[in-house]
């Protein structure tokens, strides 16, 4: 198999999963995907053209000490804000999964308020950043991170969780991905479950759209030069969320309209 310019194949965080600090972890082959998609890691390939961001989460993981900076410029200091008002739907015992952890702001959170949760990236080197965040808060008896990506998700058990969470993660996938994902979660979570996502999003008003590249291009060049770290704003996430097959329980936006926090539930079946 052909490997990139980091000596690694392009499956390999798509068949890897790791239990960080355990040791190597089960190995899984690629699950059977409809023949027009296959995923790699974040990535999936469509009537031939490749999607992928493979290659901005191996940019990332050149600078993963950095990530939380850059995304605070890229977000103009709300994630922080909005990052603590998801945390207070978590409550002590809730069984949480953190999709695309990164370097563990909401999984760390959910740990403090005594949920037990796992952390999922496949970022390894965000991770241990996590791991050690754990340990210095000594919440280790409440969260376990494991290097494992979205495609992996069918792994996991229907009806598991109580919260399933995202920061900054689906501006990170493509829309395909998403629509994927969002099914994924409505399957591992209890009923009347609850999705929680805070995201870069595109505003729909052509006047905040302009605002929003006004400020959000210069802001992506300097994240860059400093962090090596982007996104790319989610479109219609409340409708793709719906047709999912969830409830939307409130919907928070900027001024701007270019980052929401959303609050979803799975309906009671």
């Amino acid at each position: 198999m052909a490997q990139d310019l980091w000596g690694e194949s392009p499956h390999a965080g798509f068949s890897r999963s790791l239990r960080l600090g355990k040791g190597q972890g089960r190995r899984r082959e690629a699950p059977p995907y409809p023949n027009y998609v296959d995923f790699r890691a974040f990535g999936i390939i469509r009537r031939g053209y490749k999607i992928s961001t493979y290659i901005l989460m191996k940019v990332l993981e050149s600078a993963p000490s950095r990530y939380d900076a850059g995304i605070r410029i890229l977000t103009l200091g709300k994630l922080e804000k909005a990052y603590d008002r998801l945390a207070c739907y978590i409550k002590d015992g809730q069984k949480v999964l953190d999709i695309g952890c990164g370097t563990g702001a909401l999984s760390l959170r959910a740990a403090q308020k005594g949920a037990n949760v796992k952390g999922i990236d496949i970022n390894l080197r965000m991770l241990k950043i996590a791991q050690k965040r754990a340990d210095e808060m000594n919440v280790t008896q409440n969260v376990e991170f494991f290097e494992m990506g979205v495609a992996e998700l069918d792994g996991e058990k229907s009806g598991n969780y109580d919260i399933v969470m995202s920061g900054i993660c689906f501006s990170e996938l493509t829309e395909y991905e998403i629509v994927y994902t969002l099914k994924e979660i409505k399957r591992i979570l209890k009923p009347r479950g609850i999705l929680l996502i805070a995201d870069e999003v595109g505003p729909k008003r052509l006047s905040k759209k302009i605002s929003h590249w006004l400020i959000r291009f210069p802001l992506i060049i300097i994240t860059y030069i400093f962090t090596q770290t982007t996104t790319k704003a989610v479109e219609n996430l409340p409708e793709m969320t719906e047709r999912a097959g969830f409830l939307i329980e409130s919907v928070r936006l900027n001024k701007i309209g270019n980052f929401m926090e959303l609050v979803g539930k799975k309906p009671q079946e």
